[in-house]
């Protein structure tokens, strides 16, 4: 049985428990028969890609999705004939023996959320463009104009609560970063504490007409906002008695492996805090394979134990830092560790052949036998790890080579090479090194007075065999932070007998809830051999860029697709990627329609937007550029811009 933490045990902020796992617990909420919160478990659901007239494609859609895991299926309604066809869906769906309660999805139209509601059995609701303005103005309110925009929106929004009273239809009001309304951006900007208002304001209109039937969300490409956006919400609803199940989700993630670390940092997050009732992983691929990430992600807290009686319990109301805002723990650099420097990447290469200098290829070192030199990616690592294993071949002048402390110890040649070593041993130990000394300490088990007499050349190695392992390591953290020490700290998270699908989405919820709360100056994702170095490689560098802490590489922000994309979405990254992917630190947004387009791109660099069949609206940032250009030439267009701009760069 899961622990679950009640309302009063939050008084200080958004989780009752920050060093063992307990998870909030919300109201109980009914979508047709299958109910969400309270000590149900987490649910999984997705999002229809097929056009919501195609009544056929979307049944078999539906049914595809629903044998992938999905226990909601959402389906848009742009506009009334949208919403009337739902009923056919739902007959057809029925009639074949699939009870899966549907979700409309709306974004502009009252009327069609009205119809909606009398059909299915939950609407969606987005406060930023339901019944509220969105035109990109910025516009000075005094507290008598912004109450009565408040009191046209009721107006507006009571109509759609009476029908979802009067049917039993439940109603998510989700909220998303880049559609807030000029309203809110005028109060709030652009902010996790805009998003939180902008939901609140509709939850206070339900709750005074005695409408309970709600699921909230917070959503944002950016999953720092996302995290601190759920945050707030929660401390935010509790101030005000409210304990709404919690619908978790990353906009725009993209596709892959980095759409799926994206969605697991920002999700895993907050599932590590205890937050998060129903989960929809949004990759642009096709929906049915959406399910099956966001069950992984799921069923991992679906075995978490109670806390362990007696255990010493860390509030949010006693730390020292704010899980609300994003700010790095202050470090004294060693070396290219700590301070300023971007979190660093460690890797194990002591089970490899190292006789051959190819093995770095998997590392980012490209060897040229011909010139005997390397060439290194933007996403090479910075640290290896080779134990007792001495290599027969010159390592890149940049690499670092970490021994175990007596090998290292037998070194005739110890530049570039430095020890490791457990805490409790470096006191003792005859000799140092000059530059760096790696030192492993248990985040369960170690002496706090051992860690007050480090010099600067200490670099701490965390590790965990807590089955909750990423709060314990943050208990380490924030015991750093309430004595004062500054020494850097590399999270090392050890997987064994994992499958690579699944240490990718483990290793970004445990190493990107760390990073996205500013902990940790470097990542050691330890794995069995089974588990490509290639891969481990690769998913460290996309889950520092997924928690905004180091950019690699271009980054994409593309959106799911639905019933409402104006092209093939999938195609188009892939397009759009295989000429751009070389730009680093550029964020490109690819939205199949207006309403994912200029509000949804957030912080994107250039937008790639849907404007009508075979149109493509082009932005920089949420300015447009060039209108209604013909699909066929838009993505050359996209490219001049960028090199308009002096972003572009040659391929090497």
């Amino acid at each position: 049985m899961e622990n679950v933490s009640v309302q009063k045990d939050l008084a200080g902020g958004y989780c009752d428990n920050l060093n063992q796992y307990s998870r909030f617990l919300t109201r109980e909420v009914y979508i047709g028969d299958v109910p969400m919160g309270g000590l149900n478990p987490i649910r999984i659901q997705s999002m229809t890609t097929t056009d919501t007239m195609d009544t056929l494609a979307t049944v078999e859609q539906t049914i595809r999705m629903v044998e992938s895991g999905c226990e909601y299926v959402r389906i848009t309604a742009p506009s009334m004939k949208e919403a009337e066809n739902l009923a056919q869906i739902k007959k057809e769906l029925r009639s074949r023996g699939y009870t899966v309660p549907l979700v409309a999805d709306i974004h502009f139209t009252p009327n069609a959320a009205e119809a909606a509601a009398r059909i299915v059995e939950k609407v969606r609701v987005n406060p930023g463009n339901y019944a509220d303005k969105k035109r990109f103005e910025n516009i000075e309110y005094t507290q008598l104009a912004y109450q009565a925009e408040l009191e046209r929106i009721y107006k507006k929004f009571s109509p759609l609560v009476k029908i979802c009273k009067e049917y039993g239809t439940a109603m998510r009001i989700g909220t998303n970063h880049g559609s807030l309304s000029d309203r809110i951006m005028s109060q709030y900007g652009d902010t996790p504490r805009g998003m939180v208002e902008s939901a609140m304001e509709f939850m206070r209109m339900c709750e005074d007409m005695n409408y309970y039937n709600l699921v909230i969300s917070m959503k944002a490409s950016n999953t720092q906002v996302m995290v601190q956006a759920y945050r707030l919400l929660v401390e935010t609803m509790v101030k005000e008695g409210m304990n709404y199940p919690l619908h978790l989700g990353v906009t725009e993630a993209g596709d892959g492996e980095d759409g799926r670390i994206k969605s697991a940092v920002g999700i895993g997050t907050l599932l590590e805090d205890g937050l998060g009732d129903t989960i929809r992983v949004s990759l642009t691929e096709d929906p049915e394979f959406e399910a099956p990430v966001a069950k992984a992600l799921a069923d991992r807290y679906a075995r978490r134990s109670a806390p362990v009686a007696g255990t010493e319990r860390i509030a949010v109301k006693d730390l020292s830092y704010s899980p609300y805002v994003y700010n790095r723990r202050v470090t004294q650099p060693v070396q290219h560790i700590g301070g300023h420097h971007h979190p660093v990447v460690m890797l194990d290469v002591s089970a490899k052949n190292l006789k051959d200098p190819y093995i770095l290829m998997e590392a980012g070192y490209q060897y040229s036998a011909v010139l005997d030199k390397y060439n290194m990616a933007d996403q090479a690592c910075d640290l290896v790890y080779l134990g007792d294993a001495l290599p027969s071949f010159s390592f890149p002048g940049n690499l670092r080579q970490i021994y175990n402390y007596n090998t290292w110890l037998g070194l005739k040649d110890k530049a570039n090479c430095h020890p490791l070593l457990k805490l409790e041993a470096y006191a003792e130990s005859e000799q140092k090194d000059p530059f760096l000394n790696l030192l492993s300490v248990n985040a369960g088990a170690y002496d706090p007075s051992l860690l007050q007499s480090l010099d600067e050349t200490a670099v701490l190695v965390l590790e965990t065999g807590a089955e909750h392992g990423m709060a314990e390591q943050r208990a380490f953290f924030i015991a750093l932070l309430a004595n004062h020490i500054q020494v850097p700290v590399i999270i090392k998270r050890t997987y064994k007998e994992i499958s690579a699908d699944d240490l990718t989405l483990y290793a970004a919820t445990d190493l990107g809830a760390l990073l996205t709360d500013g902990f940790g100056d470097g990542v050691w994702i330890d794995a069995p051999q089974t588990v490509a170095l290639s891969t481990l490689n690769a998913v460290s560098f996309i889950i520092l860029q997924a928690t905004r802490t180091r950019i690699s590489k271009a980054e994409y922000i593309s959106c799911p697709s639905c019933g409402r994309t104006l092209f093939d979405l999938q195609e188009t990254t892939q397009l759009i990627r295989s000429r751009t992917d070389h730009l680093k630190g550029i964020k490109i947004a690819i939205m199949g329609c207006i309403v994912n387009g200029p509000g949804e791109m957030a912080d994107a660099d250039y937008g790639y937007v849907g404007a009508g069949p075979d149109k493509i609206t082009l932005y920089r940032s949420k300015e447009v550029v060039k209108k209604n250009l013909s699909a066929a030439f838009a993505l050359d267009a996209l490219i001049e811009l960028i090199k308009e701009d002096g972003n572009w760069t040659e391929v090497k």
